[in-house]
């Protein structure tokens, strides 16, 4: 599918039209890159100056852990599709008979479960991009410091819209105890790092006024 590779042209045709992939979890996960990306700029902009000396090494390591997490979130832009396509299938099974009911249930269970794991692991990662991007807000060049906070707009809005990824195939799924464990894990999530989101995007905010 390799939607990764697009233009950016390309890619917004695609998910405007009628096509099933790329969906709410690939748009996700490349607003996730592109967040991670704007932490890292800061910190290629900050590492090697010398009124920044004293966070220089910090910077270069999290610069190096932004460097995974864009590659990360761009080969989820490519799992997402991959894994939607056989639920989307799976959706257009008939249920006529009891046979077939039977059987689209139990296959909708195995790929519901397989639909939810990648946007769970967007989810983290994007928790992972907001932590980094609290240390670029707090410790960056001053002169990029509007790019971390939106950088961090960036991640808070993936690692929300992926969870609503989560909950709408935990809201199919027949194993209610499955469900709810994935739902507690996101509903963790989301509890945690939106707030840290804002705070650190109301600091910024502050400083450049």
């Amino acid at each position: 599918m390799e939607f990764s590779t697009k233009t950016c042209e390309e890619f917004v045709e695609v998910l405007a039209s009628k096509a099933p992939v790329p969906g709410g979890g690939g748009a996700s996960a490349l607003v996730a890159a592109l967040g991670s990306a704007l932490g890292n700029m800061v910190g290629n902009l900050t590492a090697g100056k010398k009124e920044y000396a004293d966070v220089d090494q910090q910077m270069r390591e999290q610069c190096a852990k932004c460097d995974v997490l864009q590659a990360d979130f761009l080969r989820l832009m490519e799992r997402d599709a991959q894994v939607f396509a056989p639920l989307a299938k799976a959706y257009g099974m008939p249920r006529d008979t009891k046979e077939q009911k039977a059987e689209k249930d139990r296959v909708m269970e195995r790929v519901l479960r397989e639909a939810c794991i990648v946007p769970m692991e967007i989810m983290e990662k994007c928790c992972e991009a907001i932590e980094m991007l609290q240390e670029f807000a707090a410790k960056g060049s001053a002169l990029v410091i509007s790019d971390a906070g939106m950088g961090m707009v960036f991640c808070k809005a993936a690692l929300e819209g992926a969870s609503l990824n989560v909950f709408i195939n935990t809201k199919a799924m027949l194993d209610r105890e499955y469900a709810e464990e994935l739902n507690q894990k996101a509903e963790a999530m989301l509890k945690k790092y939106p707030p840290m989101a804002e705070e650190t995007f109301a600091g910024v905010r502050a400083r450049l006024k």
